[in-house]
């Protein structure tokens, strides 16, 4: 098995749910390493994510950990399985770890629910727009690390673009849409891309306005990465030291029922629309 200096996320994440199936087991490194042929060494590279593992490794480690999940093995299998370099680690020497993250997060997800309180999401932001955002940041980026990191969202973008586009659904508060980036005219064509983009199918847009009040995870922005089986949902929270990715089932659960109570007070797509428009009339 070859070294990976740099592991992925996704690779970070097969290892863990190795580990947990072990610790579930109640086998220590060297009893699940004796059982699966192999060094305690090489087992713990595995689910460090320093060594890959195949993904006959991965069933036969499955069956050693006694899972009798068979969607969640060939879940893990699926994993181990995919070794293909992603359009995100042409970035790796220019962006932050956590940005390439992101991107293979939402690439290999069946799934995408955001919500967003001071920002346009990512996923529906114009170049334009973009740009103003990253040239907010503290410290202050260069014109080619802005030029770099507007690039790298726009390709994320490719998720609802594609031929079999990931459905996705996006709460935004009020004040996002009236934070005016780049001043009137950036800002009136990030509404109307907003209005082009909530027409699609697989796009759910809804607006929380002012006139709800207080609601549950108001102060946060996250997104929601449904995996192919419940157990490899994962949640990326946007913070001001970077991003930060959970994935333990009571984390799944607090963020899902946030992002339900978050929808049960935004308007519907009609009347979203019509907040948008009407903002964008007032620009």
């Amino acid at each position: 098995m070859a070294s990976r200096p740099a592991p992925s996320a996704r690779r970070m994440r097969l290892g863990a749910e190795l580990r947990k199936l072990r610790e579930r087991a109640g086998m220590t490194s060297t009893e699940a390493a004796r059982l699966v042929g192999t060094s305690p060494g090489q087992l713990s590279n595995i689910e460090t994510a320093r060594f890959g593992a195949s993904p006959d490794r991965v069933r036969a480690m499955a069956r050693i950990y006694d899972c009798a999940d068979q969607a969640f093995i060939d879940a893990l299998a699926d994993m181990a399985a995919d070794r293909k370099r992603g359009w995100w680690e042409e970035y790796r020497e220019t962006l932050p770890v956590g940005m390439l993250d992101l991107a293979e997060l939402e690439h290999h997800a069946r799934a995408l629910r955001t919500a967003y309180t001071a920002h346009i999401p990512g996923l529906l932001q114009t170049p334009e727009h973009a740009r103003e955002v990253f040239r907010q940041v503290v410290p202050e980026l260069s014109p080619p690390e802005i030029e770099h990191r507007v690039s790298h969202r726009i390709k994320r973008q490719d998720v609802i673009y594609r031929a079999d586009p990931v459905p996705y659904s996006a709460i935004v508060h009020e004040a996002a849409l009236r934070m005016k980036f780049g001043g009137p005219a950036t800002a009136r064509r990030q509404l109307e891309h907003l209005l082009v983009m909530s027409e699609h199918r697989h796009i759910t847009l809804r607006v929380i306005p002012f006139d709800a009040g207080a609601f549950p995870g108001s102060g946060q922005s996250l997104a929601y990465a449904t995996g192919p089986v419940s157990q490899l949902d994962t949640v990326h929270l946007d913070q001001s030291h970077g991003p930060v990715l959970l994935d333990a089932e009571a984390q799944l659960q607090k963020y899902r029922t946030l992002l339900d109570r978050m929808e049960a007070v935004a308007l519907d797509e009609r009347a979203s629309r019509v907040v948008i428009q009407a903002i964008a009339k007032e620009l």
